[in-house]
């Protein structure tokens, strides 16, 4: 992994505890490079466990949100013994570790959307629990146009698109507009890029209010129960809603429900 003097991930929090992690490599069209991706994973990761955060927004600098990986260090490997196999085996792994760290991740993750996300760049913004994009956004999985297909970028892709649609932009590279990204359900919403920013800190900043417990109990359950059969998710789901219901949270929240006042959330563990 080549070192870089360059702080290629900015990292700022608000007094709403909303962390927000910006790509800073537009040299490099904010490649998921290997350092990217250690950067993002170390990040994340601290942030999980840190109870000051509560939402994490990712965005980038300039007007590529994330070409996705870089393909000039995957040239370079190719110099290897091995041809690059295991390093590509273990690139593909770390950046696949990554999407599941942003899933798994307890905290609700916003992707930031101003520009064009590519490959993992859209692999990234699918992997995101919501994303919000500029109207002069556009993303593609254009891998099958080099020779190499987006199989990676594919496992989110098809978890949130349907399969005509991802099928679509698989086969084909091209890209989709901002409207059309809304359509297939890549993205949450589009708005005018002066007022992008604006808008996905005033949605973080709602979510924030949120109970921190429940959020984290239910974004578990979504990702857990959506792969299960539908007898087995309501199984599952049963005994979560109870669990929950237990926790003090629901009952200061139910309570503040009846009495129509604000709740105060204590249980943020």
């Amino acid at each position: 992994m080549k070192e870089n003097s360059q702080n290629i991930l900015l990292t700022e929090s608000d007094h709403n505890g909303i962390l927000r992690l910006t790509l800073n490599d537009s040299d490099n069209k904010n490649a998921l490079s290997e350092l990217m991706i250690q950067r993002l994973t170390k990040a994340i990761t601290e942030a999980s466990i840190n109870n000051s955060f509560k939402v994490i927004v990712i965005a980038a600098t300039g007007d590529v949100f994330c070409s996705g990986h870089n393909l000039k260090e995957i040239n370079e490997a190719r110099n290897e013994d091995d041809n690059g196999e295991s390093y590509y085996l273990e690139l593909f792994k770390k950046c696949s570790y990554l999407m599941q760290l942003i899933v798994n991740c307890p905290k609700p993750v916003i992707a930031e959307v101003d520009g064009i996300a590519t490959a993992a760049g859209c692999q990234l913004v699918a992997s995101c629990d919501l994303a919000i994009t500029s109207d002069i956004s556009k993303f593609a999985t254009p891998g099958v146009n080099i020779g190499l297909f987006c199989s990676t970028p594919m496992v989110a892709l098809s978890r949130n698109v349907n399969k005509k649609d991802a099928m679509k932009m698989l086969l084909t590279g091209d890209m989709v507009n901002a409207e059309e990204a809304k359509r297939i359900s890549l993205v949450n919403d589009y708005v005018p890029k002066e007022s992008l920013t604006e808008c996905v800190m005033q949605l973080a900043k709602k979510i924030s209010k949120k109970s921190q417990v429940t959020l984290k109990t239910g974004k578990q359950a979504f990702y857990k129960q959506y792969e299960m059969t539908l007898a087995d998710a309501y199984e599952y789901t049963s005994k979560i809603m109870t669990e929950n219901t237990l926790r003090a949270d629901a009952k200061e929240g139910i309570n503040a429900f009846i009495q129509k006042r604000d709740p105060n959330w204590e249980d943020n563990q």
